[in-house]
């Protein structure tokens, strides 16, 4: 009996790979690979390794779930050590739950492998803490997929008292989320980050405002990260640094 390795592999850059990711990745004999996992992530692959692509994007899956489960289950029975990564941290709206309880019904061995989720890694890298001292005690990392055709499965009312929001899957909804966000009580001049392809070479920042993001043709192509939040003003102060620092 094989074994089965749940890894998140972070936002792209493979520097930031855990060691044990890595270790996996090079030991395993097959590999199942989502959409956002980076060119630069599967080259550290074994290389005799058997990949299978099984990546899903908005309104097309290359593989269904059930077959992905299938697949995992077939090669660990077989002997195989398999790798299931996944973008970010799989615990992340990455479906790792539903793959560890099919996993567990089928008296398959797996582990689970953290990795750092783009809602961490794509503010810190744009300058933009999450929390701060003096103005962010709380973050919320939530999805902006839509559900049916709308966002009625967020709780407007839950978050709302949240100091900074995070928002994944949230490029087409954007506008539904500054909407609602100011429905709900949010300040429209509140200011919004979109971090458009975290470490990949489209990475692009745009800083705006809720009221802006609705009424505004304001571009933003996926894959992005949405905050709202004071926390985003800090990037300005931030960003003069590193201009600065490299001005030297």
């Amino acid at each position: 009996m094989g074994k089965v390795y749940l890894i998140g592999v972070g936002p792209g850059d493979k520097e930031l790979l855990t060691l044990k990711a890595l270790k996996i990745m090079k030991e395993a004999s097959v590999v199942l690979y989502d959409r956002l996992i980076s060119d630069e992530i599967l080259q550290e692959v074994n290389p005799d390794a058997y990949l299978i692509y099984v990546g899903k994007e908005n309104g097309f899956h290359s593989m269904e779930q059930d077959s992905i489960n299938k697949i995992m289950v077939d090669y660990a029975k077989a002997g195989q050590i398999v790798a299931r990564l996944k973008s970010g941290d799989p615990f992340v709206f990455g479906r790792v739950a539903e793959e560890a309880l099919f996993l567990k019904e089928h008296n398959i061995d797996f582990e689970i492998i953290p990795g750092i989720s783009s809602a961490i890694a794509a503010p810190s890298h744009a300058f933009i803490p999450v929390t701060h001292r003096d103005i962010s005690s709380s973050f919320a990392i939530i999805t902006g997929h839509k559900v049916n055709g709308g966002l009625s499965h967020i709780k407007w009312d839950k978050i709302i008292g949240i100091d900074t929001l995070i928002f994944l899957m949230s490029a087409s909804s954007r506008k539904d989320i500054a909407f609602n966000l100011i429905k709900a009580g949010r300040n429209q001049d509140e200011s919004v980050a979109f971090i458009e392809d975290c470490y990949g070479e489209k990475e692009r920042i745009i800083v705006t405002t809720l009221y802006n993001v609705i009424h505004k043709d304001i571009e933003i192509n996926p894959p992005v990260v949405m905050v709202v939040g004071e926390v985003v003003n800090v990037r300005a102060k931030l960003e003069s640094y590193k201009e600065m620092i490299l001005c030297k």
